[in-house]
């Protein structure tokens, strides 16, 4: 397509004297505003995905893919109703569940929890809870009627393994001299952490039986989740359920329970993307500017080149490849320096907040401890392939202005 006179001369032009100094200030700043623009655009959505991936992946491991819960909010025949569930093919587990929310008093305060009361094996059974256990182990669990909570908790309250933790329920106890709040310690026999700050600040982990006797609830549950094969299925599994399910029972999946939550996400992400789009966008502008200033100031050179014989469309050819170059060169060391970032984004996290002493990444306010990134490689593809069709675009109209000068008149006037 391109001739090897045609690239001699292309990129001879790119190579700038000292007189046009500027004009290579202009074309190096084009290049870096194309390079910046690729790579942040890369490191935006991979941290996009990244959150959503994670956050999606914690909530849908810790909470199940579907809740099956009762109008009474008791749950009496929930073993019938749990071996109903685990004969379908779809369910993977099937989780009965005592959920109460209670004041958590230690020596150093007192904070709010939510108390879980599971059984040991269900507890085991999910990858994402029996990977978290960092102290302690689940042989306690039931034998001491013992508790596990998360490591920010037992940080903030100045607790380890073998201290108790006294519970308060809000429900407490009738009496003449009025309701008495109901109280008990519990041994710390486990310490977890999820990497979500509200679970490991807040939740509180304890037998089934012990979590029956101490809301008072008896034999019942007060809901039982639903960990299914394909998460993606929850709505129709939901909807599958709920007519076989007797009267006054209700099934919730994932999906409408964070609906607001995960459309915020996906909004935020769109338009983060259309926002770091425009930076392309204006490096290419600058592109364009470049070009144009080269051309006016090539225009003898130009016209000594007709005079020899290239045709119009060799000068089209010569320009179009000075101003591509550019933009070719830029996205691919945007994407390099894009996907590099991505990569390593926890570890430079780290090393730019151990040198400035400033706190980058609050998990209290992201819900995740560490910052995460996921590339999608389709979503590089596009952003390549935006940032190259912008570039070449924005070089057509300097080439088409080269190749229209006429060379007699250039040279009268010249």
């Amino acid at each position: 397509m391109f001739t090897a006179v045609e690239r001699l001369v292309a990129f001879r032009y790119l190579r700038a004297k000292r007189q046009e100094g500027f004009i290579s200030v202009v074309a190096w700043f084009s290049l870096l505003g194309i390079m910046l623009g690729v790579a942040t655009l890369i490191i935006v959505m991979s941290v996009m995905n990244g959150f959503r991936a994670e956050l999606l992946g914690r909530i849908i491991g810790l909470n199940g893919h579907v809740t099956i819960g009762s109008v009474e909010r008791r749950i009496e025949a929930y073993q019938e109703i749990t071996d109903q569930l685990l004969a379908r093919p779809d369910v993977l587990a099937a989780t009965p569940m005592i959920e109460g929310q209670v004041m958590a008093s230690a020596k150093n305060g007192a904070a709010g929890a939510l108390v879980r009361g599971v059984r040991a094996a269900d507890f085991e059974a999910r990858p994402i809870l029996r990977d978290s256990l960092i102290a302690g182990s689940m042989d306690n669990f039931t034998q001491q009627d013992g508790i596990l909570i998360g490591v920010r908790m037992a940080s903030r309250l100045g607790l380890t393994l073998g201290d108790s933790l006294t519970l308060i329920s809000p429900n407490g106890t009738v009496t003449a001299f009025g309701t008495v709040p109901r109280m008990k310690a519990f041994p710390i026999v486990g310490i977890f952490e999820v990497g979500m700050y509200e679970y490991d600040n807040t939740y509180v982990y304890m037998p089934l039986t012990t979590a029956q006797a101490f809301f008072r609830t008896g034999d019942a549950v007060g809901s039982i989740e639903v960990m299914l094969k394909d998460p993606d299925a929850a709505k129709a599994t939901a909807f599958d359920l709920r007519g076989s399910l007797p009267p006054g029972y209700t099934a919730t999946d994932w999906q409408r329970v964070n609906s607001s939550f995960f459309n915020a996400l996906q909004v935020e992400r769109n338009v983060m993307a259309l926002i770091l789009s425009l930076i392309v966008v204006v490096a290419a502008f600058n592109v364009i500017s470049s070009q144009i200033m080269l051309v006016q100031d090539k225009s003898r050179g130009i016209a000594v080149l007709r005079t020899m014989g290239a045709t119009r469309g060799s000068i089209l050819r010569i320009f179009f490849m000075t101003g591509s170059s550019v933009g070719v060169i830029g996205t691919v060391l945007g994407a390099t320096l894009g996907i590099s970032f991505a990569l390593n984004i926890e570890s430079i996290r780290q090393a730019i907040q151990s040198l400035s002493g400033a706190k980058l990444f609050d998990a209290e306010i992201y819900f995740l401890s560490q910052l995460p990134a996921k590339i999608d490689p389709t979503e590089v593809i596009v952003t390549v392939t935006f940032a190259l069709v912008i570039s070449l675009l924005a070089s057509i109209y300097p080439a088409w202005r080269a190749a229209r000068l006429d060379p007699v008149e250039v040279l009268r006037y010249e």
